[in-house]
């Protein structure tokens, strides 16, 4: 077995660290891929893969990237919410990589929701 270097050290850490801090529940933006059958269907593996993607690039450790069963809007599919800290969610509809990427730079990073690709912004409730 090769000997760790001081770098392969740090990038265990930094790895390690973004895991607690989701753990802990300490992080400032979460984002969930509704990945029902319908959502795997209309390519939200794709979605998904392009969120993990941005979340690497940009080396964010206060970011969680989540998944869900089906958000009961097929039709609009791939689907994700994004929830910054203190503000209300958004539910993003028709998703595609080029989307994912102005979301991520705009919602999560500046936290100005996209409302050209929302449909809803804010909670959902029961009564």
């Amino acid at each position: 077995m090769a000997k760790l270097t001081i770098e392969d050290l740090k990038k265990i850490r930094q790895q390690a660290q973004g895991t607690v801090t989701m753990r802990e529940g300490s992080h400032r933006a979460k984002i969930t891929v509704h990945m029902g059958t319908c959502g795997i269907a209309a390519g939200a593996r794709k979605i998904m893969d392009a969120f993990l993607a941005e979340v690497s690039r940009s080396g964010g450790t206060d970011v969680v990237l989540t998944t869900s069963g089906c958000a009961g809007l097929c039709s609009r599919e791939p689907m994700a919410t994004v929830e910054i800290r203190g503000s209300a969610p958004v539910k993003y509809i028709d998703l595609d990589e080029a989307k994912v990427k102005k979301i991520f730079e705009d919602h999560v990073l500046k936290e100005k929701p996209v409302t050209e690709y929302a449909l809803v912004q804010g909670s959902e409730t029961t009564y």
